[in-house]
């Protein structure tokens, strides 16, 4: 393993361009990132972010919405884009015979959009449908619900759809202060990753990013702060997705590795001890997994699942007896091992796709400053003991740190509350 051919340029004006030459491919896969999201918003500008991400593709000085489109499709093109918490990406992939294209296109929309008013009128609705899809879908409502719960009132509290009422406030102008005031020159990274060259990349892309100005300076984030709270969100359906949050860690915690593990271990995979216990032996869940979502100065460890309303306290009772072993029992050697191979294997597949190697070098450069090779990734991996697994349970799962957001057909929020408290 090694970290080879990564390279990395920055601008006068800030803006930091990264490269991975992977010469046994075919494409390029490249990513304009900004380091600002969700959390970024105010109050009043809840669901700018996304709109945003919208609208870059709705027209330029150059080209019309239709134009953009049918420029993509003809070099074959992929193009996407994504909007999260903490950062947004305008990405799209090629062969790289059309690079060049590629580089203009993704280029021209990130810093020639118009936020036309018409074209937000028209777009308004289909962020409401999106919108109605979430509240559709129970298996995600719970997921927001459950972070609305546990970090309050805090901006990662919030969808990062935004709400009906604060998208019908917005207009053009709004978005078009908004960009300016997010999409800052020290806030951007160019990623990409394939069949390329650093300079030839870096030739194609200062001419384009080394005019923009930085402007005003961003607030501080502020730190959250978990609630532990009970939810019950009554409502007729087949099914109660229940979904139990714990106090997790921050994406750049020296213990991201061992809760890494930790996950896998208790409900990462179709061997682990939820999924075997509660699916396979008790038959009580079709879906169950546990996850970790991580913040830059916070996270949430989570368990998910939907299972019939009269199995709802069982299960409960189930995932915070697997929770509350992890504190008290050092895991085995094999599941260890397991975990280990699973993760690893996990990281190196990903590693063969040029879209992940883009994801990876501008998500380390976010958080961290610089890539971080394979071998060291790995190497921690190595290291990750039983005892430091036991440690991390402790402290998150030793004493009542549990919140619990239930939604489906019970109303009576005391049947948890024992089993949580107690």
């Amino acid at each position: 393993m090694t970290s080879d051919f990564i390279r990395k340029s920055v601008l006068p004006n800030g803006v930091r361009v990264l490269t991975k030459s992977m010469p046994h491919i075919q494409s390029v896969s490249m990513g304009i990132w900004v380091d600002a999201g969700a959390r970024d918003e105010t109050l009043a500008e809840q669901g700018l972010s996304h709109f945003i991400e919208h609208m870059i593709f709705k027209g330029t000085r150059r080209r019309s919405a239709c134009q953009i489109a049918r420029e993509f499709d003809a070099i074959g093109g992929g193009t996407n884009a994504f909007t999260s918490m903490e950062n947004t990406c305008y990405h799209a992939r090629v062969m790289s015979g059309h690079m060049d294209t590629m580089i203009d296109i993704l280029s021209d929309i990130f810093l020639n959009s118009i936020f036309d008013q018409q074209e937000m009128a028209r777009e308004r609705p289909v962020i409401f449908q999106e919108i109605g899809m979430l509240e559709d879908s129970p298996d995600e409502l719970v997921h927001h619900l459950a972070g609305q719960s546990f970090w309050g009132d805090h901006p990662l509290g919030r969808s990062i759809l935004g709400t009906r009422e604060t998208l019908l406030g917005i207009d053009s102008p709004d978005l078009i202060r908004f960009f300016h005031k997010l999409y800052q020159p020290d806030r951007i990274i160019l990623s990409a990753a394939g069949r390329i060259d650093h300079e030839n990349f870096l030739a194609r892309v200062r001419p384009v990013f080394d005019s923009l100005a930085a402007g005003a300076p961003l607030s501080r984030r502020e730190k959250p702060v978990s609630d532990l709270q009970i939810n019950v969100y009554p409502r007729q359906q087949e099914q109660v997705h229940l979904l139990i949050g714990c106090p997790g860690v921050s994406v750049t915690s020296p213990d991201r590795y061992a809760l890494s593990l930790l996950n896998t271990i208790l409900g990462g995979n179709m061997s682990s001890r939820l999924f075997q216990e509660i699916r396979e032996t008790c038959g009580l869940a079709y879906s169950i997994y546990s996850f970790s979502s991580a913040y830059t100065d916070a996270g949430m460890f989570g368990v998910y699942a939907a299972v019939s309303p009269g199995d709802a306290v069982e299960v409960v009772e189930r995932i915070l007896t697997a929770l509350r072993r992890l504190a008290r029992e050092p895991v085995t050697a094999s599941e260890l091992e397991s975990a280990r191979e699973y993760t690893k294997s996990a990281l190196l597949l990903s590693a063969e796709s040029n879209d992940n190697q883009m994801i990876r070098m501008a998500q380390q450069e976010i958080h961290f400053q610089r890539y971080i090779p394979l071998d060291e990734i790995v190497s921690r991996i190595d290291r990750v003991s039983a005892d430091d697994i036991l440690a991390l349970a402790g402290r998150f799962f030793g004493g009542n740190q549990a919140a619990l957001t239930s939604l489906g057909p019970l109303s009576d929020r005391s049947l948890f509350t024992g089993l949580i408290t107690g």
